[in-house]
């Protein structure tokens, strides 16, 4: 048998790119690790926008909530630098970086417990 008989298998890819429980896990890494490296959080919507859609209900309520977690956390910075030149932005910053901790560990917990979040359109928490 020539290896031109053999057909290759088709490329597998990783699971963390696919639509689902371990990809929004990575998502929500990438969020926190943005913390200390900045593009992170770029990937991580990114992964969020290419595979809302793609999944059962509850997998989507995280993806609501992590896509808005970051646009809002994007923000609620851009406020903040602006409200720096009156000093305030100090403290915002500061209060910006705890809501977007918090929404993630929610995120992390509830999607461990394979709950949705329950109201994944909220400003809060």
């Amino acid at each position: 048998m020539s290896n031109q008989d053999q057909t290759p298998e088709p490329r597998q890819t990783d699971r963390w790119l696919e639509p689902g429980k371990t990809n929004l896990q990575v998502i929500y890494i990438l969020y926190l690790a943005s913390f200390f490296i900045g593009i992170s959080g770029i990937v991580g919507i990114v992964l969020a926008h290419l595979n809302k859609g793609k999944s059962a209900p509850w997998i989507e309520s995280h993806y609501t909530w992590a896509i808005r977690t970051f646009w809002l956390g994007l923000l609620g910075s851009v406020i903040s630098f602006v409200l720096m030149f009156v000093v305030i932005g100090m403290l915002t910053i500061f209060l910006v970086a705890i809501w977007v901790i918090v929404r993630v560990v929610i995120g992390l917990q509830k999607l461990g417990r394979n709950e949705p979040i329950d109201n994944p359109q909220s400003l809060l928490l």
